[in-house]
């Protein structure tokens, strides 16, 4: 059964580095979009903002053997009067995306 399972496991990180970059990033899209509007969103007090991804591009580990590649959207996140981008983080672990820093 425990082979099963890392065998299993062994078999989704191969399929996933079969997708090329341009893949790994439309799957991901909508979900920095979600994650930027769910977050500017708030910050503008305008639950009806929409966004659109402004850039894309996919961000290699710094450290050699450690970390993890990333996806990077820019999205830009406009409603209510307000206009703001906003840098999506992406891991490519599985973890989710978040909102980095502030872009200016």
């Amino acid at each position: 059964m425990k082979y099963a399972a890392i065998a299993t496991a062994a078999w989704l990180v191969g399929l996933a580095g079969c997708q090329s970059t341009g893949q790994q990033l439309n799957n991901e899209r909508q979900l920095a979009v979600d994650t930027a509007l769910k977050s500017a969103g708030a910050d503008m007090n305008c639950p009806s903002a929409s966004g659109k991804v402004l850039s894309k591009r996919m961000v290699q580990s710094t450290s050699e053997g450690f970390g993890v590649e990333r996806a990077e959207y820019t999205v830009d996140v406009e409603g209510c009067g307000h206009k703001k981008p906003v840098t999506v983080i992406c891991p490519q672990d599985g973890s989710g995306c978040f909102v980095g820093g502030p872009h200016e």
